[in-house]
């Protein structure tokens, strides 16, 4: 592609270069508006400088790719709900050997639970837990958010629907799920046992202690040891004469009539006190009665409640579980994503507003923007003239030209992070390997895929997730 006239492309790189600086440096003195508005502000700087026209911006968005995002995010907010990722915080601290055997299951659950639901919101929801469990056992925390966000980072490679840019890449590419899966799983693998295997090297001393036995952490309670005299004496025994009083003063029993002598008569007084009694114990048999009923019947409801979230909880699973078999059956991911989504939400028959608004709008709109304006910048020529000056070294089919593309790759990734460098090289790097083989072009979208994403861990910012944990 031949580069455009000198004041598109100036006016093509400023607009880049504001999208990516807010982007890298969301709160930046000068213009603290955020990495969405700032993609919003680079997509419309396209448009009005004249870089590309307003139709060329409306057919950039990506609309595949935004309806996947969105369906997995909506599927992950209902699993939130099922408790899903309860149970794997309490899968981290079941019968737990140690610090360093908490440490391996970490990075074990963190990457396993990236490649189904997202790094990020792996992140958001397992960060809590990690916290709570390192307190608890008196262990310190930053080895295991190490390993929750490095971890998470790994294993959303080895899915198409990890993160954001293997969504690209999957949609752009056309690789079934399956095959995305099978192809960068190795790779993962190995990576995840070399990335915790550098954790325990790094923190191996401070891993020690922390983790009490189980024979330990039972805390004896002191109890008080009352003597059987103590016992019988605080019994309690109602004041049957006070109480007669009392009710004959409110007429509500007559005084026993007195003789000639001025004595009362002992049959009567006795007739009285048994008709109180009578009635006191009927009175309370009612109560008792009543009280069992009402206990009997909050405990059916509470059974049945309770049966309803087993099955509703189990639907929830089992659908999801259809989301996965479909991707792995090759049907179209955005509409199996979007109908899992769909059916969740009719099977939980309710307002369905909650549980949207806890989809990220936000990045979607960044993404808007983010298609718009990398779109523009690749129509400036830059990046087909930076292409062609790496492509005869970056040649997937030498192990060099692997190595060397690889590198690039990973520069990219962490100047102007993951996404953008796939939506730039990506169709580029595919078009040089599809001239060597179909398969050569396949290995290239992988080896974008699982680069792009690993090169996350070298800095704070070349991953979301490394911040939704920091901060």
């Amino acid at each position: 592609m031949a580069m455009e006239p000198a004041l598109k492309v100036a006016l093509g790189t400023a607009a880049f270069g504001i999208f990516w600086v807010l982007a890298v440096f969301p709160a930046v003195p000068f213009l603290p508006i955020g990495r969405t508005a700032g993609s919003l502000l680079g997509a419309m700087l396209m448009v009005l400088l004249g870089v590309m026209s307003a139709d060329e911006a409306y057919a950039a968005v990506d609309l595949p790719i935004l309806g996947l995002l969105f369906g997995t995010m909506v599927v992950s907010v209902y699993l939130e709900r099922a408790d899903m990722f309860r149970h794997l915080g309490r899968l981290l601290s079941w019968r737990s050997h140690g610090g360093r055997d908490l440490l391996v299951r970490t990075c074990a659950v963190s990457a396993v639970a990236s490649a189904l639901f997202t790094n990020d919101t792996c992140c958001v929801v397992l960060t809590e837990f990690i916290l709570k469990i390192a307190r608890q056992n008196n262990l310190p925390p930053k080895p295991f958010l190490l390993a929750l966000a490095s971890s998470a980072n790994i294993g959303s490679a080895a899915t198409p629907i990890g993160n954001p840019q293997n969504l690209v890449i999957a949609v752009q590419s056309g690789i079934s799920f399956g095959q995305f899966v099978f192809g960068i799983l190795p790779a993962t693998l190995v990576g995840s046992v070399v990335n915790a295997a550098i954790l325990l090297c790094l923190y191996w001393g401070q891993l020690d202690g922390g983790m009490k036995p189980a024979a330990e952490e039972v805390v004896a309670v002191p109890t008080e040891v009352v003597e059987e005299e103590d016992v019988t004496s605080h019994r309690f025994s109602p004041a049957t004469m006070s109480h007669l009083r009392l009710r004959q003063a409110a007429g509500e029993v007559k005084p026993a009539a007195a003789d000639a002598n001025g004595h009362y008569s002992e049959y009567d007084g006795k007739q009285a006190s048994n008709g109180i009694h009578k009635r006191r114990h009927t009175t309370l048999v009612q109560s008792e009665q009543g009280k069992e009923q009402s206990e009997e019947e909050e405990s059916s409801e509470d059974e049945q409640e309770e049966w309803q979230s087993r099955v509703w909880k189990t639907c929830v699973y089992a659908i999801t579980g259809g989301m996965l078999v479909a991707l792995l059956l090759g049907l179209n991911m955005s509409w199996s994503a979007i109908t899992a989504a769909l059916a969740l939400i009719v099977l939980d028959f309710k307002d369905a507003r909650p549980c949207l608004e806890k989809v990220s709008y936000p990045l979607l709109l960044f993404f808007c923007g983010m298609f718009i304006t990398v779109d523009g910048f690749n129509k400036t020529g830059i990046p087909s003239a930076f292409w062609e000056f790496m492509e005869p070294y970056a040649r997937i089919d030498t192990p060099t030209g692997t190595a060397i593309l690889a590198l690039v790759i990973l520069l990219l990734s962490n100047v102007a992070s993951n996404v953008p460098t796939v939506l730039l090289l990506g169709a580029r790097v595919a078009a040089s390997a599809a001239a060597i083989s179909p398969a050569a072009q396949t290995n290239a979208w992988l080896v974008l895929a699982w680069t792009s994403t690993v090169a996350g861990n070298l800095s704070l910012l070349g991953s979301a997730a490394n911040l939704i944990v920091t901060y």
